[in-house]
């Protein structure tokens, strides 16, 4: 059976940053056997996203950002394998049909439920500034920061990655398949070619001035000079050959060897903006477990990862000054209720660009932000009719050194994998290259971060230094938010996204949605959304945000329509389990 139109007519349809860029493609582009070998479920998961209900299960489950992915993660949960094998088959593959987002050059955040234990541990595998980069180095000679992208594209702004050590990790604790066989579906893939999605496709073209400055990106993205297509066939030998030495000795080589050879020299000599990175930085890196960052909502806990992600502390913040708020009784049209939800962002935002950082080199008040008190007194400042005029950081229990406010840019890019085995476990993981492409930069098949960029450009304001400052060595903070819900100390829901500083917010609203209001997880994730970070309330156009506008301008906000194209991914856990992926992106969530 053929699903080629069904399936580009979904997945053209559910972005519409994609489809914008995508316009600019032209319509011949696409080839009538685009998705013809995808499988029946997968067709019948887009069905079901397209018509906006769930995915139904019983034993097992995998939401991501690609049905390829998804594809690849089920076939080793259906075989036995856990929700940690599944997660080595789902990333690899992701960073093969959707490089633009994560992959092997990048970084993550895993948080963990173990069923038979019934711990929950957080892995930091996010990227580490190389030993050699100064806290100027996104300075020009005055002093002054750089402009953004003159500090992305190239090797200046590549951070130590940390996906294969944090594959292998996540594997040798709770991992059951046999390791080689996690990457035989990307390489398969690699080696036999995939079809170029409309996503993928539409990114490539918006991007083509920056990825023509290297010569092995160019080559790969805009073969002849032009373009990838939608529909084209797209084969990745070099990243098959890593694969395979991945699989074989482990990642130990890539962070040594050709594959780290390989990366150094890309970074050290990108022309026109190189980087320090170096062979010693890969050796030395490794992957450390942190302590969950859990906060109550309601008849639930909210759990994720901490310094250096500013995930969990922020959505825990957003959730714990709304406690005492009734959302459910305002309901999901309520501009009273947006209010609510908007100035609780902006305040947890005042925090997380005051206090929050690499916790192994700036002391961060953790405890103190998330405290229940400090909450209650937070939200004292929500009571009123009008928008705050101004918010500013609040005073947690903290013994140390004055700290001045953040100016680091972190702009969308990411992917998010929910999964959830046979045997209990449940697992969320935000996985990331940072910008869009990244540095822009390919080595073994791969795209490069561009992590070094979600430092601050300014090492101090007015004398006063910026926690999120540049050090050898240092983890760049972080918005992912990879979050497991419990209740009574059992998973009820995973969940995260990408999208930027956007993630908390996309995360906070999806689990509002769906513990106030009522709502099934796809109907949470499809929510239109409304985002407020710094004082602007972004609203979601062309949805029934834009409805609101009007009152929320009536209460002082500065209201902006503009695309939020996040990429949630989540997983309802209950007598069944409920798959849930974002309508505004390509990804499914397949269950057995």
């Amino acid at each position: 059976m053929r699903y080629s139109a069904l399936i580009l007519g979904l997945l053209a349809g559910s972005s519409a940053l994609a489809q914008e860029a995508a316009d600019a493609v032209a319509p011949e582009a696409a080839t009538a056997g685009t998705f013809e070998a995808i499988s029946p479920e997968v067709a019948a998961a887009l069905e079901a996203k397209a018509a906006g209900n769930a995915v139904e299960a019983e034993n097992w489950m995998v939401a991501a950002a690609n049905p390829h992915a998804v594809e690849a993660g089920a076939a080793v949960l259906r075989a036995g394998g856990t929700a940690a094998d599944a997660m080595v088959a789902v990333q690899t593959v992701l960073g093969l049909v959707e490089p633009q987002s994560s992959g092997l050059g990048g970084g993550a955040f895993l948080v963990w439920y173990d069923a038979a234990s019934g711990d929950l541990t957080t892995l930091d595998g996010r990227e580490t500034a190389p030993l050699a980069a100064t806290p100027t180095l996104f300075q020009d000679e005055n002093g002054e920061p750089l402009k953004f992208f003159d500090a992305v594209v190239g090797g200046r702004s590549v951070g130590t990655p940390g996906t294969p050590a944090l594959l292998e990790e996540v594997h040798r604790r709770w991992g059951r398949a046999n390791w080689p066989s996690l990457f035989e579906p990307a390489i398969k893939l690699a080696e036999q070619g995939f079809a170029v999605s409309p996503r993928l496709a539409a990114l490539v073209a918006g991007d083509a001035e920056r990825l023509a400055r290297f010569p092995a990106t160019a080559a790969y993205f805009l073969p002849e000079g032009e373009p990838i297509a939608e529909g084209a066939t797209l084969l990745n030998p070099d990243y098959a050959a890593t694969l395979r030495a991945l699989a074989e000795g482990g990642a130990g080589a890539f962070y040594s060897g050709p594959v780290a050879a390989e990366i150094v020299r890309a970074v050290t000599t990108a022309e026109g903006n190189p980087g320090v990175l170096s062979a010693t930085d890969l050796a030395l890196y490794q992957v450390k477990e942190r302590p969950a960052v859990c906060v109550a909502y309601r008849d639930f806990e909210a759990c994720g990862m901490g310094p250096p992600s500013s995930g969990a502390l922020t959505v825990g913040q957003i959730l714990g000054m709304l406690q005492g708020y009734d959302l459910a009784e305002l309901g999901s049209d309520s501009a009273e209720a947006w209010r609510l939800i908007g100035d609780a962002s902006r305040l947890a935002f005042a925090d997380r660009g005051r206090y929050m950082a690499d916790s192994d080199y700036v002391p961060v008040p953790t405890h103190g932000l998330v405290a229940a008190d400090y909450l209650a007194a937070r939200a004292e400042l929500l009571k009123g009719d009008d928008a705050l005029p101004e918010v500013a950081p609040g005073s947690p229990e903290f013994d140390h050194a004055l700290l001045a406010d953040d100016e680091s840019i972190e702009l969308p890019s990411t992917s998010h994998i929910s999964i959830v085995d046979q045997y209990g476990n449940v697992l969320s993981m935000t996985t990331t290259i940072e910008n869009a492409f990244g540095a822009r930069l390919m080595a073994g098949g791969f795209l490069l971060n561009n992590e070094l960029t979600d430092f601050s450009f300014r090492t101090h304001a007015d004398g006063v230094p910026i926690a999120n400052r540049l050090e050898p060595g240092k983890r760049p903070r972080s918005s992912m938010a990879p979050t497991i819900v419990l209740k009574d100390g059992k998973p009820v829901l995973a969940i995260g996204s990408p999208g930027g500083s956007r993630i908390i917010g996309y995360v906070a609203k999806s689990i509002i949605a769906w513990a106030d209001w009522g709502m099934d997880i796809q109907e949470a994730l499809a929510l239109p959304h409304l985002v407020n970070r710094f004082g602007t309330y972004d609203v979601e156009a062309g949805t029934s945000a834009e409805e609101l506008s009007e009152a929320l301008t009536m209460m002082g906000y500065e209201v902006n329509a503009r695309d939020l194209t996040s990429g949630l991914h989540a997983i309802e856990i209950g007598d069944g389990l409920k798959g849930a992926a974002d309508p505004r992106r390509e990804g499914i969530a397949l269950g057995g």
